[in-house]
This record gives C-alpha cells, sequence and structure tokens, in this order.
C-alpha cells in the first residue's frame, strides 16, 4: 500500500475533533500509525492511560470514517497507552475510573454463543490448526451450531483448508462469517491476499482479534471454536482478558520437544485461571497405507503421559496419515470428506469428549453467557 493512501487516511482522521484539547486527532499527535492490507485498515491512537474511557467515542467515530472510504472493506481503531499520563483533576479522574470500570464490567463479547472454545499449542508445526478446523466440523456433524475463529493473525491458515478464496460480507460495521462445511468461519485471510505478509505489531494484532470476535454477526452457536496462534504471546493474553475462558484444549506431537512446549501452554493457561480441558497427541502414528504396518515416527503415547503428569484429561490420538494432509490442502476437512475413516473417528471421538465436558461445566456454571477457550 503507497505512502499516498496512508496520508490520505490520516488527513481524513483530521476532521475528528478530540473534545478535551479542541484538536484534530493529527495535530494533537494521536495517531501512531496506520496499516493498510487488503480491504482492512488498522489505525493506532496513542493516549494518555487516564483518558483511555472517554476517548471511546473518538476511537469508534475513526473507525466510523475510516470504514466508509474507498476501497476499505472494514476499519479498526485501537487505543494506546505509550504517551505519558498528564496531571488530572481529582474529580475528572474519578469520572475517567468509573467510565473505565463500566467498560470492564459491559456486556460481555457473544452473547449469543453458548460456549467458545480454542485449540492451542505451545509450539507451531504440531498440526493444531488442523485439528482445530476437523474438531469444528465433526462438532457440526454432530448436530451442533459451530464458529470457527482463525486467531492467528500471522499465519492465517482457514481460507486454504476450508477450501474458500472469497471475502465476507458487510452488514452495517459487521463482517458476516462464511459458511464452509456445515460450520461458519471467520479468518483476517479472508481479507487479504494469501501471500501478504502480516507486519503489525502487538497492539494491531490485539485489535484485529477483538474486531473478529466482536464485529463479526456470528448469531447464535453452540460452540465457537478459536484457532489460536502457536506460543504464548499477545493473542494469548488477548483472550484471556478481554473475554473469560473457560477452557483450553493443548495440541502436542508425542516427542519431547513439543511436550517441553506443550507443558509451557498449560502453565500459561493456569496462570491466566484458565482451566485446561485436556490434551490431544497429534500425529501420534502413522499406518502405511500399503502393508497396514504402524510406525512411531514421532514416538507414541508422550502426550497421553503428559496428561497424566500434568493431571490433566487426555482427549485422544490422531493418526499421521497422507489423506489427512492431501485434503486439507485441497480445503476439504477429512472429517467431512471422510467420514467413515481412522482419522475422522479420532476427530469425532475428540469433539465428543471436548462437548461433554463444555456441557458439564455449562451444566454446572451460574446463569449467563458463558465464553470457553480449548
Amino acid at each position: 500500500m503507497s505512502e499516498a493512501r496512508i496520508e490520505a487516511l490520516r488527513e481524513v482522521l483530521r476532521g475528528i475533533v478530540d473534545p478535551a484539547s479542541g484538536k484534530d486527532l493529527v495535530a494533537a499527535g494521536y495517531v501512531e500509525g496506520i496499516e493498510v492490507k487488503g480491504g482492512l485498515v488498522q489505525a493506532v491512537l496513542a493516549v494518555p492511560r487516564e483518558q483511555a474511557a472517554a476517548m471511546e467515542p473518538v476511537r469508534k467515530e475513526a473507525e466510523r470514517v475510516l470504514a466508509r472510504q474507498p476501497g476499505i472493506t472494514n476499519a479498526t481503531v485501537i487505543l494506546t497507552a505509550h504517551r505519558p499520563a498528564a496531571a488530572v483533576a481529582p474529580s475528572a479522574r474519578h469520572g475517567h475510573e468509573r467510565a473505565g470500570a463500566a467498560q470492564r464490567h459491559g456486556e460481555p463479547l457473544l452473547p449469543e454463543v453458548r460456549a467458545i472454545f480454542a485449540v492451542a499449542s505451545g509450539k507451531g508445526g504440531v498440526g493444531k490448526s488442523t485439528v482445530a478446523v476437523n474438531l469444528a466440523v465433526a462438532l457440526a456433524r454432530a448436530g451442533h451450531a459451530v464458529g470457527l475463529l482463525d486467531a492467528d493473525i500471522y499465519g492465517p491458515s482457514l481460507p486454504r483448508m476450508l477450501g474458500l478464496a472469497k471475502k465476507p460480507e458487510v452488514v452495517g460495521e459487521k463482517l458476516v462469517p462464511i459458511p464452509a462445511w456445515g460450520l461458519q468461519a471467520m479468518s483476517i485471510g479472508f481479507l487479504v491476499e494469501e501471500e501478504t505478509p502480516m507486519i503489525w505489531r502487538g497492539p494491531m494484532v490485539m485489535g484485529a482479534l477483538e474486531q473478529m470476535l466482536g464485529q463479526v454477526v456470528w448469531g447464535r452457536l453452540d460452540y465457537l471454536v478459536v484457532d489460536m496462534p502457536p506460543g504464548t504471546g499477545d493473542a494469548q493474553l488477548t483472550m484471556a482478558q478481554r473475554v473469560k475462558l473457560a477452557g483450553a484444549v493443548i495440541v502436542s506431537t508425542p516427542q519431547d520437544i513439543a511436550l517441553i512446549d506443550a507443558r509451557r501452554g498449560v502453565r500459561m493457561f493456569e496462570r491466566t485461571r484458565v482451566p485446561v480441558l485436556g490434551l490431544v497427541e497429534n500425529m501420534s502414528f502413522f499406518a502405511c497405507p500399503h502393508c497396514g504396518r504402524r510406525s512411531d515416527i514421532f514416538g507414541h503415547g508422550g502426550a497421553r503421559s503428559e496428561a497424566g503428569r500434568l493431571g490433566v484429561p487426555f482427549l485422544g490420538e490422531v493418526p499421521l496419515l497422507l489423506a489427512i494432509r492431501e485434503t486439507g490442502d485441497r480445503g476439504t476437512p477429512i472429517a467431512a470428506a471422510e467420514p467413515d475413516g481412522p482419522a475422522a473417528a479420532a476427530f469425532t471421538e475428540i469433539a465428543h469428549k471436548v462437548s461433554d465436558e463444555l456441557e458439564r461445566r455449562l451444566a454446572s456454571a451460574s446463569p449467563g453467557p458463558r465464553i470457553i477457550v480449548s
């Protein structure tokens, strides 16, 4: 995207006035950065921390103005507190504190979703997205209303794995999920070209995540599956802080080096007071399609043993099969393409265990919206 286009968007923000200073956002020095990727624009406003609550209407107005510009399908404006705090009168300070408290205790995201759960891993390369997609399809095949959110901003894989290559519709100020394989899907990959690198800093990643949670017309769902990015960084913390997470499913392969990172993932969720629903051992064993001989290429049973050691449930084993890779590359998840095969059976078993645990938690929880990450 050219510097001229970014400068044009910056000029648009000159039409929005900061009520405290009487200056426009650019003149006040609040516009820290603007990024445009495909039809998605992200802007960062750096404001004093104590003014964040009062600036919320300004942030929303900036989103509305940017979203109306030619070629922009959606806009996200986020506030950061990188600026030094200025002195605030006691009465004003108490007003900001009350406003901030109201935000923290406001309406929860996605009240029509019975349970949100995400698939996570301590490192990349363990097949987490494959598990997330096929788990979501297995739940949908079991008769549940399911949504699937690709929260991996830097490496979105949902469009390819679901065989989708179109942009979502926009209704009002919200995106409409794209249906595929019995579920509703949303990914940042729907808004940018497949080969476009997402060179975003932490605040922009967090803003995009919040947008895909709160500015998407998810509607009534039994479960929303969140495919988390690998590791234990900004995205995981954003999810843990922005929504009330009630569980986490960790994906690992059997070998020791992957289990070390899976252990870190478990500990991270524990520190953020998110209970772990269980571990999945992906690529658990290889069965030769010609002779049927089984080989434990990455070892076997490591995730089961680790689950026992950590005191968390073991959800099941997914075999290493050529068909899983082939169907994923073709955009036809194996849980749908070969529903009677061994891989689909493994995902179905895991889906039943996850669903049973979520329903148990829903039944024992207090009334009201519940959000669960797996």
